[in-house]
């Protein structure tokens, strides 16, 4: 059984969660390909829901949008199945989270409509190409990410507070990260907030809302960037009768090349 999936395809690491042996978070995991965040909701909800993504672009950048019912993607990867490759769940029934399934076969339902939403993992590897340490990785934890104090434009139902995550840069570099980060939009581009979390209504960032803590040391620096967690928010604020989410940091991995995001999603 594969334990290390740096190296391996998103195909096999999409396969490995639907048999249930892949059951952790995906960062670092299929080096160089786009990972994404999922938001699932019944079709009479999916028209505001597109429109909070558009009006919020950072958290939450479209990759994909499913046709009511399907659950087979088509471009970010060909026929990959949403209701169970990816390693974990989460479901929130009126704002509340009920459940974390490792699939959906029995919760699918004719109406749904699924959302992928650009993640941050897609830009990690290009930011330690460069030098630039990713802690979590590092640490083999997942990222942590936190509720601000910024809130999203509203649309129909949808409204709420903006997740965040965090990673530790050195001072020296932040230049660097903010840079590379600023050429792809598709994955939450630019950080929102660069040093003190108090800022942006984190009380204590050794405590995050998702995901684990990671060392910061001496000369770095907390930058935060948009963080696709955002949509769970926004059930919990919101408290649809059903939506349906990736458990946080527990990605779909996709066939796209990170490095193809921007010519993927925006043609250019």
């Amino acid at each position: 059984m594969m334990t290390d999936y740096s190296k391996a395809t998103p195909r096999q690491v999409r396969e490995a969660a639907r048999k249930g042996l892949l059951v952790g978070q995906t960062s670092g995991m299929a080096e160089g390909y786009v990972q994404a965040n999922l938001a699932v909701l019944p079709g009479n909800l999916a028209y505001d829901f597109l429109l909070f993504c558009t009006r919020n672009p950072k958290p939450c950048p479209l990759i994909e949008v499913g046709s009511k019912g399907d659950y087979l993607t088509r471009f970010i990867a060909d026929g990959a199945d949403i209701r169970t490759d990816i390693p974990k769940y989460r479901v929130y029934r009126d704002g509340n989270l009920s459940e974390e399934p490792l699939d959906l076969l029995e919760l699918w339902q004719d109406d749904f409509v699924f959302f992928l939403l650009g993640c941050s993992f897609s830009f990690e590897s290009r930011l330690m190409a460069a030098g630039v340490p990713v802690r979590h990785i590092e640490e083999k934890k997942n990222v942590p990410m936190y509720v601000t104090n910024i809130q999203c434009r509203p649309a129909g139902v949808f409204h709420g507070p903006m997740v965040v995550s965090m990673r530790p840069i050195p001072g020296r570099i932040v230049s660097k990260a903010v840079e590379i980060t600023s050429m792809l939009p598709a994955v939450h581009g630019s950080p929102v907030h660069i040093g003190d979390p108090a800022a942006i209504g984190i009380k204590d960032i050794a405590k995050p809302d998702f995901g684990d803590p990671v060392t910061i040391k001496a000369g770095e620096v907390p930058v935060f960037w948009a963080c696709g967690v955002t949509p769970q928010a926004a059930a919990l604020a919101t408290k649809p009768e059903i939506m349906i989410t990736h458990s946080p940091g527990h990605m779909f991995v996709g066939d796209i090349k990170d490095s193809m995001i921007q010519e993927f999603i925006y043609g250019v």
